[in-house]
């Protein structure tokens, strides 16, 4: 993606480039869903489940080979300035392009700024929020192939697990897609109330998930749990981004990809751990981090009006 993302920023004037990278993004989201639904059909005979590692492998290939022939070369047709959109799903996401109110022209001056500390003041809320967020996401992420396995019933035969687990997560990346691609833009979703509704929406969708023992029901919660974490992963970005200048917007987005990569270095295989001990343990300590959440939350962020007045 930052290649693509990169290719594309060099290749556009900064009247076309918002609308070039919204279609990348939309992509990424795109390829989210029906992966998923894919996968399945990809376990094949003689290759069991490593048949959609093969056909991904192939896919990549192909892909390779396109670029190689019918991709334009490298000479930008612009100098690469400026930032670039992220994709939905990726960890430094926010959905939303953040240079959008500099000149006309396609130069902009390059302002010397000091270097930004981690435990910076003003975004110190986000961060938290993002830190602790991450790792609940991180951990039900890690959980669900597992559950699904457990509640239907399939431990003994992972390959019948397939399907049902590819159901599960293409209508947790469809929820995901409604919360960026339809609620934050239409309910105009300021970074606080995004963030802390988005919590509280996967906190609930998790307890829904401890008791789920349908597919249905585990359907529905994952859903429930991919449209809160949708709504609070652009909420938490967006307000770091706010809280500091306009110049500082090139270490923020820094920081907050490497707050949210952070989640995936332990989460996971502490979630599964903990489930594998007991799964009411690992679901309480998920849902602990989603209630710290929104407790920092309401005490230390800024309300969204303070934001956006303090940004224009």
């Amino acid at each position: 993606p930052p290649a693509v993302q990169a290719y594309v920023a060099s290749r556009t004037s900064r009247a076309q480039r918002t609308q070039a990278l919204s279609l990348i993004s939309s992509s990424f989201g795109l390829g989210t869903v029906i992966g998923p639904a894919l996968a399945p059909y990809f376990i094949l005979p003689g290759l069991g489940l490593v048949g959609p590692f093969a056909a991904f492998t192939l896919i990549a290939v192909v892909t390779l080979v396109a670029l190689r022939f019918w991709l334009p070369d490298d000479t930008p047709a612009y100098a690469a300035r400026g930032d670039v959109m992220a994709a939905p799903f990726s960890a430094n996401s926010d959905s939303q392009p953040r240079n959008r109110a500099a000149a006309d022209g396609e130069h902009e001056p390059y302002v010397e700024v000091a270097k930004m500390s981690w435990f910076d003041q003003r975004m110190r809320p986000w961060l938290v929020a993002g830190l602790l967020g991450g790792h609940a996401q991180a951990a039900i992420l890690g959980i669900v192939g597992f559950l699904v396995l457990d509640r239907l019933g399939l431990r003994g035969d992972p390959l019948a697990g397939a399907g049902p687990t590819g159901i599960v997560l293409m209508a947790g990346a469809i929820a995901t897609l409604f919360a960026q691609w339809g609620l934050i833009p239409t309910l105009h979703l300021g970074p606080r109330a995004s963030c802390l509704s988005g919590i509280a929406i996967a906190a609930v969708g998790t307890a829904l998930l401890s008791v789920a023992y349908s597919l249905h029901a585990i359907t529905i919660a994952v859903a429930m749990i991919s449209l809160g974490f949708g709504l609070f992963r652009p909420g938490f970005t967006a307000g770091a981004s706010l809280s500091v200048s306009r110049a500082e917007q090139g270490q923020s987005a820094g920081i907050v990809a490497s707050i949210n990569g952070a989640a995936y270095i332990v989460a996971p295989a502490l979630g599964v751990w903990l489930y594998g001990h007991s799964p009411w343990i690992g679901f309480a300590a998920i849902e602990l981090l989603c209630v710290a959440v929104v407790v920092l939350g309401l005490k230390g962020m800024a309300r969204d009006e303070v934001l956006l007045k303090a940004r224009s």
